[in-house]
């Protein structure tokens, strides 16, 4: 048993865990450097993701950063899937739009402040230098572009994905998607037990309820 949480630790915890967004998630596809990745970790959980997934195909996964990644990595499930196929099988039987970044063709892409965010959405990043493959391309529902109104023609993937994710956070908060909890009273403590667990954190005695529905009411 770990050293008990206090109550304003835990407060935070469940204020953060009530604003989770579980119909809003990132596919990072063979992305190799480990400041990416950390870095795309960290601003999904701001933006307040629940889960990533991760398809790597042709890289290995990289070993992360705690100083980049904020700590991200215990505030974040990790979803690995065997290919881009599988993964999308499984989004696809949760509800979500899938959107890869392509810049290919630009007639195939539609401007990211176009898209709409607010509803179930997977957002697929590419490798830093072949971007997203040609299956995830073509098994998407729809392909975005960051406009760029200077010379070059790309943002690094982890600024890539920040921009895009704060579009949404933008159109999920006018919309009152963070003002209600996404995730059932039994989901939230679930999530809560398995944040103190990866703390080495415990519910101090007076604290604990048998019935998770009981810490909300």
């Amino acid at each position: 048993m770990g050293r008990p949480i206090t109550e304003r630790r835990l407060a935070r915890m469940r204020e953060v865990l009530a604003r989770r967004q579980p119909d809003l998630t990132v596919v990072l596809e063979n992305v190799h450097d480990p400041h990416n990745v950390s870095a795309v970790l960290r601003s999904c959980d701001a933006v307040g993701l629940l889960r990533v997934h991760l398809v790597y195909t042709l890289e290995e996964f990289p070993e992360l950063s705690e100083n980049v990644s904020g700590s991200a990595l215990k505030w974040l499930e990790l979803v690995f899937h065997p290919s881009i196929e599988a993964c999308y099988r499984t989004l696809r039987s949760q509800g979500f739009t899938i959107y890869t970044t392509y810049l290919g063709d630009p007639a195939r892409s539609v401007d990211l402040y176009d898209l709409d965010l607010t509803k179930p959405v997977a957002l697929v990043f590419g490798n830093e230098q072949r971007g997203v493959s040609d299956e995830a391309v073509a098994g998407a529902d729809g392909n975005f572009v960051i406009p760029m109104m200077g010379m070059v023609r790309s943002l690094n993937i982890s600024v890539a994905c920040a921009v895009s994710l704060y579009e949404a956070l933008r159109q999920r908060r006018l919309a009152g998607h963070y003002a209600r909890p996404k995730l059932s009273p039994i989901e939230l403590e679930e999530r809560l037990q398995r944040w103190l667990e990866r703390e080495g954190r415990a519910l101090p005695i007076e604290l604990r309820t048998s019935d998770p529905s009981a810490a909300s009411e």
